[in-house]
């Protein structure tokens, strides 16, 4: 339970502002809430959610816990850098009406951010890959889900701010566990 609750709130919160929220903001914004952007955005989040736990549960079975430690540690580290280095989107200018273009744009956004760094992280360090997907996936739909019903308030000018500190967090959490896995503190 630890697991799905821990990855419920590190994912809703490293998710503020990310490149897929803000992507879905952006084309609800132009084209309108449309239920077929909302339907690939959750089934993709799923996915990536699930690929997350997946790989933390292949991983996991194979290592010791200091290892297991170590390696969330730098999983950790991977998502306050992407948290501190994301850069402001692009507005399309053209946006497409294609539901496949916008899953190839989600899927491959969503594969590399914090969120699904964290579900790995949370879920090979409490060695329940399950409910961290779970806690993982929830979050990710609830962020989408702001995304297509209030674009206006999912802008990078109000969040940008709150995930850079986000990263911030993530980063020194990353330097505590490191040594701590090492045995050094």
């Amino acid at each position: 339970m630890s697991g799905f609750i821990f990855t419920f709130l590190a994912v809703l919160l490293s998710g503020l502002g990310a490149r897929d929220q803000l992507t879905l903001a952006s084309l609800a914004r132009v084209q309108g809430p449309r239920p077929a952007l909302l339907i690939v955005a959750v089934l993709l989040s799923l996915t990536t959610a699930a690929a997350a736990a997946w790989a933390s549960q292949f991983i996991a079975s194979m290592m010791a816990s200091n290892a297991r430690l170590m390696l969330s540690a730098i999983a950790l580290c991977l998502a306050g850098v992407e948290c501190l280095l994301q850069s402001p989107p692009r507005q399309a200018q053209e946006p497409t009406l294609s539901v496949t273009a916008l899953g190839l744009v989600l899927a491959s956004q969503q594969l590399t951010d914090a969120a699904r760094f964290l579900i790995f992280a949370i879920a090979i360090a409490t060695n329940a890959p399950f409910p961290a997907g779970m806690g993982g996936a929830v979050a990710g739909i609830l962020l989408l889900g702001a995304a297509w019903s209030a674009p206006e308030h999912v802008t990078w000018q109000r969040l940008h701010k709150v995930r850079r500190s986000i990263g911030v967090i993530l980063l020194l959490l990353a330097c505590y566990l490191g040594p701590k896995a090492m045995g050094l503190l």
